[in-house]
């Protein structure tokens, strides 16, 4: 791990060249009416599966069905999710469950703002949940960023994990250095897997692809670049000493990065004081304006340019302040880890730009009753599983309030999936449903023992379908 005067960078080179529960107590609520309440969640990731989860555990006579873009289930639990950390995949297993109730309803293939639109799941339901969390990538917004060889996380991180929408991604590793913009778990499981040793990865979900491609590698040295210092590093303490102690690997950190940081240890908060502690241990004690730069062919990217910072103030409200001076690095690779964003799903729903969510209160949709989001379509992309899930329970909560206290009016006959059922049939729309997906899964895992890894996923929707309708 490296500094370059002012930006705090982590540089790892090869040496030698959740399963998360949370118990909650939900009251059971008797039913207002007897209509069974209906609600739909429009994406099939964590905070989609943990609103079902708490609302089919609230009320006995509720009736959720999910509708999600892909034919497969669990979004970012399936493609967000390093390989080379199953334990926290086991959340499928508790996801299942909660699939296989007799409320239950997946609804697979089915693009809600194109092949439906919001309101008409609104006609359709008591209550609407978005929860079809970040699609988009955030941007640099700096010259080259558009240069041969640069790369958002999310997409390469989609293209090891098995995205249908990264399948046609071709990164060419054919180079020794590699240049991470940012400095959170994502950033850090990239890193780890361009510099695993390939035995580590043969025995994961990671797909075949991209096994070739690394085996192929000559990344020799990962450069993570930050615009703030040791104490702001968004990365936690289990995925940064996963780092550090990766075979064949070292960590390279300068002292300069580190003048003055002992001295604040005793007032850092606890997960905080831990992490720092980490990287100071592991500190070597000897020397060792943004822009992508093109290569001569103007087409590739060659280096970067980094706008050299300094700190002001401290801990987490320290300010990244310009000096106006300039520091380049010679790379054959940028990966953009910098964030991901929701997008606006519906012209129906109001949304903030800015921020890049659904304008909401709580997790209740303004301006529009009856429609509510969860997980990062409501807070922006932070956090990790658990907190997704602490989040999704909250807006079960308001949803479940909402009935009691007869905000959702259950004296109207709501038709659920018999009429979206449907109007996506006449639109020439085929649903997938989940056991038309434990098809895949089980074709996944099939061809993953042949492999000797746990799955072989399938990288191609229509393959996909024509497994699941088989």
């Amino acid at each position: 791990m490296r500094n370059l005067k002012g930006c705090t960078n982590f540089l790892f080179t090869l040496s030698g060249s959740c399963s998360c529960s949370v118990s909650l107590l939900v009251r059971k609520l008797s039913s207002v009416s007897g209509a069974a309440p209906k609600v739909c969640i429009v994406g099939g990731g964590p905070a989609g599966f943990y609103t079902a989860q708490q609302l089919l555990k609230a009320r006995h006579d509720i009736v959720v069905d999910i509708y999600e873009r892909l034919p497969v289930p669990f979004g970012l639990v399936r493609f967000g999710v390093a390989p080379d950390h199953p334990e926290v995949k086991n959340v499928i297993n508790t996801f299942t469950q909660t699939a296989h109730s007799e409320r239950f309803y997946f609804h697979g293939n089915v693009n809600v703002g194109m092949d439906i639109s919001v309101e008409e799941l609104k006609e359709a339901y008591h209550a609407v949940v978005l929860s079809y969390g970040a699609e988009g990538n955030r941007s640099l917004a700096v010259s080259g960023e558009d240069l041969i060889g640069v790369f958002s996380a999310r997409d390469f991180v989609g293209w090891y994990n098995g995205h249908p929408s990264n399948k046609e991604l071709h990164p060419d590793l054919n180079c020794e250095t590699v240049v991470i913009l940012g400095q959170g778990n994502v950033a850090l499981d990239i890193a780890r897997v361009l510099l695993s040793p390939l035995d580590m990865l043969k025995k994961t979900d990671i797909t075949q692809r991209a096994l070739q491609t690394l085996a192929a590698s000559r990344v020799r040295r990962v450069l993570m670049v930050g615009r703030r210092g040791p104490l702001q590093i968004a990365g936690t303490i289990k995925e940064v000493r996963e780092m550090i102690n990766l075979p064949g690997t070292k960590a390279d950190l300068l002292p300069v990065d580190y003048d003055g940081i002992a001295e604040a240890l005793n007032d850092l908060p606890r997960p905080r004081k831990r992490l720092t502690e980490l990287m100071i241990k592991t500190l070597k004690m000897e020397d060792g304006g943004q822009e992508v730069l093109p290569g001569a062919d103007g087409k590739r990217v060659a280096g970067i340019r980094l706008a050299v910072k300094k700190l002001e103030g401290s801990g987490e409200g320290a300010q990244a302040i310009p000096t106006g001076h300039t520091e380049d690095l010679e790379c054959g690779m940028v990966i953009c880890s910098i964030g991901y964003k929701s997008l606006p799903i519906d012209p129906a729903v109001p949304f903030d730009p800015r921020r890049a969510i659904v304008q909401n209160n709580l997790g209740r949709v303004q301006g529009t009753a009856g429609l509510y989001c969860s997980g990062w379509l409501k807070r922006g992309p932070t956090g990790v599983i658990a907190t997704t899930m602490n989040d999704s329970f909250d807006t079960a909560r308001i949803i479940l309030n909402d009935l009691e206290a007869g905000t959702l009016d259950m004296s109207i006959h709501k038709p659920g999936a018999q009429d979206i059922t449907a109007l996506l049939k006449a639109r020439g729309v085929r649903e997938v449903s989940f056991s038309e997906w434990e098809k895949i899964n089980s074709e996944e895992v099939r061809r993953g023992e042949a492999l000797g890894k746990p799955r072989e996923k399938l990288l191609d929707v229509e393959e996909m379908l024509a497994v699941a309708w088989s």
